[in-house]
C-alpha cells in the first residue's frame, strides 16, 4: 500500500479543537448516514488523521449491530475515544442538536402558516418526492441486503406480515432475528452478513487513534453498572415527573414511553422504524395525520444530522394539538413535545455506546456481524417497502380509494423516482425541485 499523507504523527486535538469539528460536522451532515459516514471518513481518517481507517471501521461495525442512528453513535464513539466521556457527549451532542433545533423552527412554520396557499403548494409538489425518496431506500438497502434466496424471502415475509396480516413492527423483528439465529446455524454462509471493513485499506499515514493502540479502556463491570445506573436514572426520573405532572396517559408520558421503545427497534435506520412510528403516531395515539406524517418526513430530509430526528416533529405536531398549557401556548405545548421525543429516543444511543465500547475495544480487530442482524436487515426491505405503498396510497389517493386519482401527484412521483435511481440526484435536489413544481402548478390551478 503506498503512503497518501506523510510519516509525521498528528498531535491529539484538544477538546476545544474537537468541539469545534463536531459541531462543523452536525451543520453540515447531509446525505443521511452513508453521506455523514463518509464526511467523517474524509475528516477524521484522510485528512485530520485522528483515527486510523482500521480502527474507524471497527468502531463502525460495532456501531452497524446497534439499534438507532448509526452514524450518531460512530461520532460517539470516536469522540470517546478522544476525550472519554465528555467527548463521546460533546460529539454525540453536537451532531444532534443543530438539527433538532431546525426541525423544530421548521415544525413550528409548518403548523402555523401550513394553511397559506404557498405553503401548501410547496407541501403538495414534495409529498409525491418523498414517497420516491422511500422507494430509493428500499430499492438501495435490498441491493445491499439481499444476496441470496433466503434473505429475500425473509423480506418478502415481512412485507406480507405488515400488508396483509397487520403484524406490529416489533414482532416483525423479533421474528427475523429467530429466523436468522436458526439460519446462520443451518446454513451460515447465506447470512453471514456483510462487514464495512472487508477488503483494502488506504494507508493515510500514522495517527492518533492508530492501528496499534491498545484498548482506548479497559472493560470492567463495575463501570458498566455505572453506566447502565446512571442512564437508568436518565430515563427514569424524566418519566416519573411527566406521570407525576400529566399522569400516565398523558401524551408527554405516552411520548416518552412509546419513543423509548422505538429507540430499541430502529435497526436499518429511520425508514426502518417510521412504519412503527405510524402504527402508534397515526393510527393509535392519534398525534398527527398521514398526510402530516409525510410532510414531516421531508422537512427531515432538508436538515442535517440523522433522519431519526423526524421523530421530534411529530413530537411537536402531538405535543402542538394537545395543547396542555392552554391554546395561548400551544408552540411551547410543541417544544416540549420535541424535547420529549428527542430525549427519549437518542438516550439509549449513549448508553448503547458508554456501556458497550470498552467492550468493543477488547475484540479490537475481531467484530462480525450476526446472522440475526442479517436477517433483521433483510426484514427492514419488506417494512420500508410497506411504507413506502402506504405512503403513495394517501398522496394518490387522499380521499381513499373513493375519491379521485391525482394524476399530477403520479407524474411527480415517477419523475423523483427516475431522478433519484437513475440520474443519481440527491435527496436536497429532488426535494427542492419537487417543491417549487408544486408551487407553480398550485397557484396556476389557484390563479
Amino acid at each position: 500500500m503506498s503512503q497518501i499523507h506523510d510519516d509525521h504523527c498528528p498531535a491529539l486535538p484538544n477538546f476545544q479543537e474537537a468541539f469545534r469539528f463536531w459541531l462543523k460536522l452536525g451543520c453540515i451532515s447531509f446525505g443521511g448516514p452513508a453521506g455523514q459516514i463518509a464526511i467523517m471518513h474524509q475528516e477524521l481518517v484522510e485528512k485530520r488523521r485522528w483515527i486510523s481507517e482500521r480502527r474507524f471501521l471497527h468502531a463502525l461495525n460495532y456501531c452497524m449491530l446497534l439499534p438507532g442512528p448509526e452514524a450518531q453513535q460512530l461520532a460517539t464513539y470516536i469522540g470517546w475515544l478522544l476525550h472519554g466521556v465528555r467527548g463521546g457527549l460533546a460529539a454525540g451532542v453536537l451532531f444532534v442538536l443543530p438539527s433538532f433545533f431546525l426541525l423544530v423552527l421548521l415544525s413550528w412554520i409548518y403548523v402555523t402558516f401550513a394553511h397559506l396557499p404557498v405553503v401548501a403548494g410547496i407541501f403538495y409538489g414534495i409529498k409525491p418526492a418523498v414517497t420516491a425518496i422511500v422507494l430509493q431506500a428500499t430499492y438501495r438497502i435490498g441491493m445491499r441486503t439481499l444476496k441470496n434466496p433466503a434473505l429475500w424471502g425473509i423480506a418478502c415475509c415481512s412485507f406480507l406480515g405488515l400488508f396483509l396480516l397487520g403484524l406490529p413492527f416489533p414482532l416483525i423483528v423479533l421474528l427475523a432475528a429467530l429466523a436468522g439465529l436458526f439460519g446462520g446455524r443451518v446454513a451460515p454462509a447465506l447470512f453471514s452478513g456483510a462487514g464495512h471493513a472487508k477488503g483494502a485499506q488506504a494507508d493515510y499515514g500514522p495517527a492518533v487513534i492508530s492501528d496499534d493502540s491498545g484498548p482506548h479502556a479497559r472493560f470492567s463491570f463495575m463501570s458498566l453498572f455505572k453506566v447502565l445506573a446512571l442512564g437508568l436514572i436518565l430515563w427514569l426520573v424524566p418519566l416519573v415527573i411527566l406521570i407525576f405532572w400529566g399522569g400516565w396517559e398523558h401524551p408527554y408520558t405516552q411520548m416518552g414511553w412509546f419513543f423509548t421503545k422505538a429507540a430499541f427497534l430502529t435497526f436499518g435506520g429511520a425508514y426502518a422504524v417510521l412504519p412503527y412510528v405510524f402504527q402508534a403516531a397515526v393510527e393509535h395515539y392519534h398525534w398527527l395525520s398521514a398526510p402530516q406524517m409525510i410532510d414531516g418526513l421531508a422537512l427531515g430530509e432538508t436538515t442535517p444530522g440523522p433522519l431519526i430526528i423526524v421523530l421530534a416533529f411529530v413530537g411537536f405536531v402531538g405535543g402542538y394539538g394537545a395543547a396542555p398549557f392552554g391554546p395561548e401556548w400551544m408552540s411551547l405545548a410543541g417544544i416540549m413535545g420535541a424535547a420529549v421525543v428527542t430525549w427519549f429516543t437518542f438516550l439509549p444511543s449513549f448508553l448503547f455506546i458508554f456501556a458497550g465500547a470498552p467492550i468493543v475495544e477488547a475484540t479490537h480487530g475481531k467484530m462480525k456481524f450476526t446472522a440475526p442482524l442479517t436477517a433483521i436487515t433483510a426484514a427492514v426491505v419488506g417494512v420500508i417497502f410497506n411504507l413506502a405503498l402506504f405512503f403513495g396510497y394517501h398522496v394518490l389517493w387522499p380521499q381513499g380509494f373513493a375519491g379521485a386519482f391525482d394524476g399530477f401527484a403520479f407524474v411527480m412521483m415517477v419523475l423523483a423516482a427516475l431522478a433519484l435511481l437513475a440520474f443519481k440526484r440527491s435527496v436536497l435536489s429532488v426535494i427542492g425541485v419537487s417543491a417549487l413544481v408544486g408551487l407553480v402548478f398550485s397557484l396556476s390551478v389557484t390563479f
